[in-house]
């Protein structure tokens, strides 16, 4: 059996989990360490941060904090690897915690940015799925099961500290010739 290397606390929010992060920064110290090949478990929180609740009530959805998402288990990082160099990563299997077999879709309401759509879903809009097995149903979208496809959210690699200062100086010259641009 692998070995979870980073374990996640749902009855915690993600800023009081250790090993929780929402960037990529090569300041941020490595949570854990893997050599090539190793097999692994890492455990992951929704994009929110466990913002959304498994309720009938929109409100978390209407009221999520949006300033800090995308919550990002790790780092990890790889024995020997050096900035610059091509890692291949394998998902050998995606699901969800035992005790937490749900997942969520919803609309933003108009008043928080909304969407697309908002001229017809004006106002914040959520639904559960349950999942059982590889299905899910939803007690808001009643008749309907499907096969419920968790994909992996974000994955990525650490910037070296000269990727990052080209990165900032880039955005900052950008920003300083046409700060219309920027919706900071």
């Amino acid at each position: 059996m692998a070995e979870t290397i980073i374990k996640v606390d749902l009855s915690k929010s993600a800023y009081e989990n250790e090993n929780l992060h929402n960037r990529w920064h090569p300041d941020i110290p490595m949570a854990a360490m893997v050599k090539p090949g190793d097999d692994f478990i890492l455990e992951c929180i929704d994009w929110t941060g466990g913002q959304i609740k498994n309720n009938d009530d929109a409100s978390d959805v209407r009221d999520v904090d949006l300033t800090q998402v995308h919550f990002l288990s790790g780092p990890v990082g790889v024995e020997g690897a050096e900035p610059g160099d091509l890692l291949e990563v394998d998902i050998l299997d995606i699901g969800t915690f035992e005790e937490s077999q749900w997942g969520f879709n919803g609309f933003f309401s108009k008043q928080n940015g909304g969407g697309f759509l908002d001229e017809h879903f004006p106002e914040a809009q959520k639904s559960i799925w349950d999942f059982n097995g590889m299905f899910t149903k939803s007690r808001h979208v009643p008749g309907v099961e499907f096969a419920g496809l968790i994909h992996p959210g974000l994955i990525g690699c650490l910037p070296s500290k000269s990727m990052l200062e080209e990165w900032n100086r880039r955005e900052k010259e950008l920003f300083d010739t046409n700060p219309s641009v920027c919706q900071c």
